[in-house]
C-alpha cells in the first residue's frame, strides 16, 4: 500500500492516454498555483516530481505570473512600509513613482533584463540628472529586486549586473576654528534660543536629527554628559541612524554652560513655542541660513558642522578612534576614509614626532 502524500508534497496519476502526470503547488502573487510535469513512466514522473518539489522548497521555483515591474514595486512598497524609517520609505516611493514606474512599470517582472535597467540609467543621466541621483535610483531598484528573489518571484537580481554611475566624491566643506568661533558668537547675539544647539553641533558633531531628538532626561549636566537615544525628522521620532548612533557624549565646559542657560520647561531640549519637537526644515531655513548670512560665513550645509567638529579635533591630534565614537560612525575606517584627505599635515606631524622621539 502506497503512503499517502502530505499536503504540498504533490501527487502522481495516470491519464487516460497513458501519460503519467506529477502535480504540485507553488505560491505565486495571485495565490496558490498548481503546476504539472509529464512523463511516459511512473518512475520518471516520481523522480521529476521530487526534484520539482525540492527546488520549490529551496526557493528555486520562480513564478511571478504576468505581474509587471510597476505592480510588483507597488506591492513591495506596501510590504516594507512598516519595516523601514519614514524618510527611507518616502525616498523609495518617490524614486518608484518618478523614475522606475514610468520607464519600467509595464515590463513583466519575469522578463526584466540588465540591458533595460542600464538603458534607464543612461537615459536619466542624459536627461540631466546627477550621477548621485541615478545612484539613488539604482539603490531602490536593487533593494526591490533583491526582495523579489527572496520571495521567489525572480531567479536573479538583474540590477546586480548593471553598472551604476559613481558620483565624484564631494569635497567636504568645513569652518576653520576662527569661523566656528564667529558662528557661535553670532548665534549668541542673534539667536539666543538656539545658541546651545549650535554649541553642541560644533563641539559634538551631532546630526541635526539627533540634536532635535534630544530630551532633558538624556542630559546630565552635573556629570557633563548626554546620551543620544533618538532622532527626530519633522515630528517623526526614530531610533538612531545606526546601532553605533546610540551613544554617550562628554560635554565641553562651553556646552554645559550654554545648556544651563538654555534650560526650559518641557521634555525637548530644543522645541517650538508650544513645546513640540522642532522641524528640521525650519531649523535649516529659518535659523541656519540666516545665521550664516549674519556671520558673513560661506553658504555651507548644517551637516558640515559635523565635519567641522571632526576636522578641528583631528587637526588637534585627537585619536581617530575617539572621533569615530563621538560621531557614532560604525567603524574607524569610515572616519579615516571621510577625513584623511583633509589632513595634509599629518605626515609632517608624524615625521616631527619621530624626530622628537629619537632626539
Amino acid at each position: 500500500m502506497s503512503k499517502k502524500r502530505g499536503r504540498g508534497e504533490g501527487s502522481i496519476y495516470r491519464r487516460k492516454d497513458g501519460l503519467w502526470v506529477g502535480q504540485y503547488t507553488v505560491q505565486t502573487p495571485g495565490g496558490t498555483k498548481t503546476k504539472y510535469i509529464y512523463s511516459k513512466t511512473r518512475k520518471d514522473a516520481a523522480a521529476r516530481l521530487a526534484k520539482a518539489i525540492s527546488e520549490r522548497d529551496a526557493g528555486l521555483i520562480f513564478d511571478a505570473g504576468a505581474m509587471t515591474v510597476g505592480a510588483y514595486l507597488d506591492r513591495w512598497l506596501d510590504a516594507i512600509k512598516d519595516t523601514v524609517k519614514q524618510r527611507t520609505w518616502q525616498r523609495h516611493e518617490e524614486v518608484t513613482r518618478l523614475h522606475l514606474k514610468p520607464a519600467l512599470g509595464n515590463v513583466r517582472l519575469d522578463t526584466l533584463n540588465a540591458l533595460q535597467v542600464q538603458a534607464l540609467y543612461r537615459a536619466k543621466l542624459d536627461s540631466g540628472l546627477s550621477p548621485r541621483t541615478v545612484q539613488i535610483i539604482h539603490a531602490t531598484l536593487h533593494k526591490a529586486l533583491k526582495q523579489a528573489v527572496r520571495w521567489s518571484l525572480a531567479p536573479r537580481n538583474v540590477a546586480e549586473a548593471v553598472n551604476a554611475p559613481k558620483p565624484a566624491k564631494k569635497e567636504i566643506e568645513t569652518l576653520t576654528a576662527e569661523q566656528a568661533k564667529k558662528l557661535l558668537q553670532t548665534a549668541k547675539e542673534n539667536q539666543q534660543k538656539l545658541y546651545a544647539l549650535y554649541v553642541l553641533a560644533v563641539s559634538t558633531g551631532m546630526r541635526s536629527g539627533e540634536l532635535l531628538g534630544l530630551q532633558w532626561r538624556d542630559v546630565d549636566l552635573g556629570a557633563e554628559k548626554l546620551r543620544i537615544r533618538r532622532t527626530v525628522f519633522n515630528g517623526k521620532v526614530n531610533s538612531p541612524k545606526t546601532s553605533h548612533g546610540s551613544r554617550g557624549i562628554r560635554l565641553t565646559k562651553t556646552a554645559v554652560e550654554a545648556l544651563k542657560k538654555h534650560a526650559q520647561d518641557g521634555e525637548w531640549v530644543f522645541s517650538t513655542s508650544v513645546g513640540t519637537s522642532m522641524s528640521v526644515h525650519n531649523l535649516h531655513n529659518r535659523s541656519w541660513k540666516p545665521l550664516l548670512r549674519s556671520a558673513g560665513l560661506p553658504n555651507i550645509r548644517f551637516h558640515d558642522l559635523r565635519h567641522t567638529c571632526a576636522t578641528l579635533l583631528l587637526t588637534k591630534a585627537v585619536h581617530p578612534k575617539v572621533v569615530q565614537e563621538l560621531l557614532g560612525h560604525a567603524s574607524i575606517q569610515i572616519t579615516l576614509d571621510t577625513y584623511s584627505h583633509l589632513l595634509p599635515d599629518m605626515g609632517e606631524k608624524a615625521a616631527s614626532a619621530m624626530d622628537d622621539a629619537l632626539s
